[in-house]
């Protein structure tokens, strides 16, 4: 097979990319495709160093730093890429990969991160926190967003077998597609944890610092407990004038950093609304209890009352109280039973299950290519 692996934009080395990274280690000779690709050449070892095939966007003005904003023309990018060469093509959506334009005799598989959430579900945030959520500043962006709703069903039919990360992104697959999708979720190092580590008495919040992570709300609830927290993370500098005595804010940290705060923190928590969430079985590898709100992928990563507690509401009284059970309370399970939970989701199960999926997929593809 002649292989191609499209993913919408290289930037960082996150969640996505790690899906991207392994999906190069089972077709190492497969092409890369990308709308744009700015990871510097020292960092470039998950793309075992290959060339990426951009789109016209890489080279527009001011691509490097806001390339998000040409979001309007992304569709049409995605379209430009000749695919022709190819008897599989691999999507890595979470925007518009899916998109791509493919032949009848071409099975193209795309995983979904997400579908894209900011036209869909996150709507009204988004708009809000770019101050557009008003007046004649709402039409313009409300506009692009229904043009992208229309584009983003209208282009369903390009794909043959859907991949969720998750069963609730499975779910907002079936609602906004109207597809059904296999479910495996993404790879997660938990390698390099241990959880023998003794525990210390402060809890850890880690996550960048935009607005569906709710950094601010477990910032206001440990100011209100007073209990010891040290949050990480990029731009969560900005909230060092919130913070009471009882709160560390640290910033970005590197990993070894994070690894060691990890292992040793009395709990992990976490605020958001997660497709699947990584450093959520991170945490559990490093054998720490995890706090999460009760929606999203966290829900089916953690065991309630055995690796972790949920609380139902984004409000800081809601957050406080869990909190409040965890301190009165704990959980069931020890560190090393919540670190064996963890590899449920390892690297090696999703390469094996990720690898029968599209095998499978490949063979059903072939033999209707033969009758037909």
């Amino acid at each position: 097979m002649n292989v191609a692996i499209v993913h919408e934009w290289f930037a960082s080395y996150a969640g996505s990319e790690r899906v991207v990274e392994q999906l190069l280690n089972l077709y190492p000779e497969a092409d890369l495709y990308s709308l744009v690709d700015f990871i510097p050449r020292p960092a470039r070892d998950f793309l075992h160093h290959k060339a990426v095939t951009t789109s016209f966007l890489q080279n527009l003005p001011f691509a490097k730093r806001k390339f998000r904003s040409y979001l309007p023309f992304m569709p049409l990018a995605v379209e430009q890429f000749d695919l022709r060469a190819y008897d599989l093509v691999l999507s890595s959506h979470h925007a518009v990969a899916k998109g791509i334009l493919t032949r009848p005799d071409q099975l193209h598989i795309c995983y979904v991160h997400t579908p894209i959430r900011y036209a869909w579900d996150l709507q009204e945030q988004y708009l809000e926190t770019s101050g557009l959520s008003r007046g004649w500043k709402r039409v313009l962006p409300a506009l692009i967003l229904h043009y992208l709703r229309l584009w983003d069903v209208a282009t369903v039919g390009r794909v043959d077998r859907f991949v969720a990360n998750s069963e609730f992104v499975a779910r907002r697959i079936q609602k906004t597609y109207q597809r059904n999708a296999e479910v495996i979720y993404p790879p997660v190092n938990t390698a390099p944890f241990q959880a023998n580590q003794s525990r210390q008495d402060f809890y850890l919040a880690m996550a960048r610092h935009v607005p569906y992570k709710k950094m601010e709300l477990i910032l206001e609830a440990f100011n209100q407990l007073g209990l010891p927290l040290v949050m990480i993370g990029d731009g969560t500098e900005t909230l060092k004038s919130q913070a009471r005595a009882n709160v560390q804010i640290l910033g970005y940290q590197p990993d070894e950093v994070v690894k060691t705060y990890l292992e040793t923190c009395k709990a992990f928590v976490f605020a958001a609304e997660e497709d699947f969430g990584i450093t959520v079985v991170e945490a559990q590898a490093a054998g720490a209890p995890v706090i999460a709100y009760g929606r999203g992928g966290a829900c089916e990563t953690v065991i309630s009352g055995q690796t972790g507690l949920f609380f139902q509401q984004q409000t800081v009284s809601s957050l406080s109280h869990t909190i409040a059970e965890f301190e009165q309370n704990g959980i069931a399970a020890s560190s090393e039973e919540i670190s064996t939970h963890a590899q449920k989701f390892t690297i090696q199960r999703f390469q094996t299950e990720i690898k029968a999926f599209i095998d499978q997929a490949w063979a059903e593809f072939q033999t209707k290519q033969f009758h037909s």
